[in-house]
């Protein structure tokens, strides 16, 4: 079931509320229908018997002109399995994001690069006052040559971060965000601190009001893909961000 939404680059919050028919798997996407990987919201939900009802509530704090909600059988080619109780779009307040302008300036172009990175070409991209520069590479390598499995680096000495084309076309725009909203703190404050970069980015991330769900996301995703460098530094580092962001909810 595809649903058009006339987004308008608004902000908004998507309400739904589904009720299986039968036990499935639901699966929720939100993109905008003009590009490829072009994801602003993706999900999948186990309802593990007929009658369960849910609802789930989909933050877009940033959209393009138009976007498309689909909702699906990720198992069967009909919907036969579910209904949908209810579909509403809720206007998202503005919220204060505390931060210089300069990390503000670092933000808007962040998420200008997140919304087109899955279509665009690898290539040079200057902020609009050519105040940050972002590196797009087929993949980011060693001096030998080999990938490395980070999604992006920065440059310690200069506004520059190395972004990896092959890993970010896979993400969902708030997860690119995430991302480099990550690596504008490690730029910013001068750290190096993985876990002080960690959540510096998410508490810019969050303040803008991109969703909870993906900041975790952005975190294990690469991880996720690469077990075998799951380590406990790793597990502690997933573990920090989700109790920052449990503590962010209580307090916000």
């Amino acid at each position: 079931m595809i649903l058009p939404i006339p987004s308008n680059k608004q902000r908004f919050i998507i309400k739904l509320a589904v009720e299986a028919l039968l036990p499935f798997e639901l699966g929720i996407r939100v993109y905008d229908p003009r590009y490829k990987n072009t994801f602003y919201f993706k999900r999948k939900a186990r309802f593990h018997k007929a009658k369960i009802k849910r609802e789930f509530r989909i933050a877009l704090p940033v959209s393009p002109e138009v976007l498309e909600l689909d909702i699906f059988d990720k198992n069967a080619p009909d919907d036969y399995a579910f209904k949908v109780l209810d579909f509403q779009i809720e206007k998202m307040e503005n919220q204060q994001v505390w931060a210089t302008e300069e990390q503000h300036r670092f933000m808007e172009f962040a998420i200008s690069f997140a919304q087109k990175a899955g279509y665009v070409p690898a290539g040079f991209f200057e902020s609009p006052n050519h105040e940050f520069l972002f590196q797009y590479v087929n993949r980011i390598t060693d001096a030998f040559g080999n990938e490395l499995i980070t999604p992006a680096r920065t440059h310690r000495k200069m506004p520059r971060v190395q972004i990896s084309q092959r890993l970010f076309q896979g993400y969902t725009v708030p997860i690119r965000v995430a991302i480099l909203a990550h690596e504008g703190c490690h730029w910013f404050l001068n750290t190096r601190s993985q876990k002080t970069a960690d959540l510096c980015g998410i508490k810019q991330y969050l303040d803008y009001g991109f969703p909870t769900i993906e900041a975790v996301y952005a975190v294990t995703k690469v991880f996720g893909k690469n077990p075998e460098m799951v380590g406990a530094s790793q597990v502690q580092r997933t573990k920090d961000v989700v109790a920052f962001i449990e503590n962010y909810k209580l307090n916000a």
